[in-house]
């Protein structure tokens, strides 16, 4: 068997917040799992994507710590218009998100974005000019 990517994890220090910030994004994620030490969901393509505490990664790997110098990882949102690029990233940035780089029109054909989560990870929001 060939091994297939199955599942992106992130770790967090908030789970509410972060959760919150995904809803946001769309993500079908239950209400009930705020309190949760590892949530996870699988999208509609079958990929799964799942957030755990640090107090959970530090259970089976007490040395563990945050990375640092730059982008960790990245996770990219298709959106359906250049305008819903603009609106989502602004509707994030009114709820508290950070904007890391405005939207703009890339040189690649797409309108882009991008927002720090509440853990400082990049989502990046996107959607084809024209």
């Amino acid at each position: 068997m060939t091994p297939r990517l199955d599942m992106v994890g992130l770790v967090t220090t908030d789970m509410p917040a972060t959760l919150a910030f995904y809803r946001r994004l769309g993500l079908d994620i239950p209400a009930d799992a705020d309190t949760e030490p590892h949530v996870e969901i699988t999208l509609d393509s079958g990929l799964r994507l799942a957030w755990d505490t640090v107090e959970t990664i530090h259970s089976f790997d007490p040395s563990w710590t945050p990375p640092t110098g730059g982008h960790r990882s990245a996770l990219a949102f298709l959106c359906d218009s250049p305008a819903e690029v603009d609106s989502v990233t602004h509707a994030l940035e009114a709820a508290g998100a950070t904007v890391h780089h405005e939207p703009w029109d890339a040189f690649w054909g797409q309108r882009y974005a991008t927002v720090l989560d509440p853990d400082g990870t990049p989502v990046d929001l996107f959607a084809p000019l024209g």
